[in-house]
């Protein structure tokens, strides 16, 4: 974990700050090429207080600020029942996920230090995301993840789907 930095679970006061870095974290998506994830408001306020309902939302707050924001959720995951071209590393034991993973662009390392807190949690870790989202492929490969296969969201969406153990 980067100095001056904790994860600790959101709140409703949260709210404002979760949602500015989000913001931030669709215009990385898009100065990067990456146009068709986090669309048509997706995530919305609905999504986050749901993710604090279930008591998985959490923030990276580093010297008091909110820098990052992600959902960690425990297994099953609906969407990931069915796998397509290839197979989870395991589909006997139960795991978490990681969803919507937000940070500021010029905060770096957030998404290490989001996954030092999920694996100090569990073992076991199961991940997406979009086929366009390049930076965030190259995060989950270079923290140990692999490639599993194709996943498809509720709308039909694919996404790429990685595992941890």
């Amino acid at each position: 974990m980067e100095k001056d930095r904790i994860v600790r679970r959101a709140v409703e006061a949260d709210m404002d700050d979760v949602m500015k870095v989000i913001a931030a974290a669709k215009g990385i998506m898009r100065s990067s090429g990456n146009m068709k994830q986090w669309v048509n408001g997706y995530p919305d306020r609905a999504a986050i207080l749901s993710d604090m309902e279930k008591e998985g939302a959490f923030v990276v707050e580093e010297k008091g600020r909110v820098i990052g924001y992600f959902a960690f959720l425990p297994s099953p995951e609906p969407t990931y029942a069915k796998i397509y071209e290839g197979k989870w590393l395991n589909d006997d034991l139960p795991y978490h996920v990681v969803h919507r993973i937000a940070s500021y662009p010029g905060d770096h390392h957030v998404f290490a230090d989001i996954m030092e807190f999920c694996f100090s949690k569990d073992g076991n870790i199961r991940i997406d995301t979009h086929e366009d989202n390049l930076i965030m492929q190259h995060n989950i490969l270079k923290l140990g993840f692999s490639y599993c296969g194709i996943i498809y969201l509720l709308s039909g969406d694919p996404r790429l789907a990685y595992q941890r153990l």
